[in-house]
């Protein structure tokens, strides 16, 4: 089970949550070129352990476990995955 980044990252693309991260799975990273045109962050389905270090970090609370997704962020699942090409 993977985490998801859903709509309460929109427009603010805190960053906390990619130091937080031990995998390197969070992304766009502020120096990657897709930083700038992504409305939010994506954290990789394939590569997220399920450890969890970059719930707490997010100031918008913004990120949840798949299992733990509200209903009206559903399509955020997807969305991430999307992103990565999964």
């Amino acid at each position: 089970m993977a985490y998801v980044i859903a709509e309460p990252c929109i427009g603010t693309k805190d960053t906390a949550c990619v130091d937080a991260c031990p995998v390197d799975c969070i992304h766009p990273k502020k120096d990657e070129d897709k930083h700038a045109d992504s409305e939010m962050l994506y954290i990789d389905p394939a590569e997220c352990i399920d450890c969890g270090a970059c719930v707490p970090v997010c100031p918008v609370s913004a990120i949840f476990a798949l299992d733990d997704l509200p209903e009206k962020w559903a399509e955020f699942a997807d969305k991430n995955a999307a992103f990565f090409g999964r």
